[in-house]
């Protein structure tokens, strides 16, 4: 429990009024509260993404997106837990998968609305790991899977980059799929599928 001569702080947690210690999570600072929480908590270590949460602080007029397990209370700041957004629709089995030729045509397959990024940085604004999403988006759509799922290593699957996508991306989910064909079919080199990528959408032309 923490040490009761440390700073307090004043915030509201889903329109509660709360005084809690500064060295204090925002979920510690509920429960120090007395608000029994357990719906959006998970791993309380940043890994499982369940406790996402909106922060707005004191004099900024910015709103940012973050882990309740990660984020210190601070004095005048507004948090609000995030509801879970629909699941994602993409549905898939690897073993339905021919062979790793045969990756690239089922990811566009499974997810067809990858290629409508309008590269608008919600997602990367969005991720609490720091993730630069959208470019790893590019690359799965490029067909470089391996690039991909090393970029997305530290994902957490919060979803909340799908969130922000006017484009009902799911980046989270293509950055798994990269991650699981990578491993699966053990990519072949990125620089034979980005020729192969090109000849699919008609960049490059073979001369018979």
């Amino acid at each position: 429990m923490s040490n009761t001569s440390e700073e307090l702080v004043q915030l509201t947690i889903n329109g509660n009024e709360i005084t809690a210690p500064s060295s204090l999570s925002v979920i510690q600072a509920l429960w120090h509260a007395g608000y029994p929480r357990v719906k959006s908590v998970g791993c309380l270590e940043g890994v499982c993404g369940s406790c996402r949460v909106l922060v707005r602080r004191e004099d900024d007029a910015d709103v940012s997106m973050e882990l309740g397990c990660q984020t210190l209370v601070e004095n005048g700041m507004q948090v609000i837990f995030l509801v879970f957004p629909t699941p994602t629709h993409h549905t898939y089995q690897l073993d339905e998968i021919k062979n790793s030729w045969d990756v690239q045509a089922q990811f566009h397959r499974i997810f067809p609305e990858a290629q409508d990024c309008r590269h608008c940085g919600g997602c990367v604004k969005t991720c609490p790991k720091g993730i630069d999403v959208e470019h790893g988006v590019r690359l799965a759509n490029k067909g470089r899977f391996k690039e991909a799922g090393d970029l997305f290593i530290e994902c957490i699957m919060c979803n909340l980059c799908m969130t922000a996508c006017p484009e009902l991306i799911s980046p989270n989910h293509v950055g798994l799929f990269s991650r699981r064909v990578t491993a699966y079919f053990h990519i072949r080199p990125s620089n034979l599928i980005n020729r192969l990528e090109a000849l699919r959408t008609d960049q490059l032309q073979i001369i018979k």
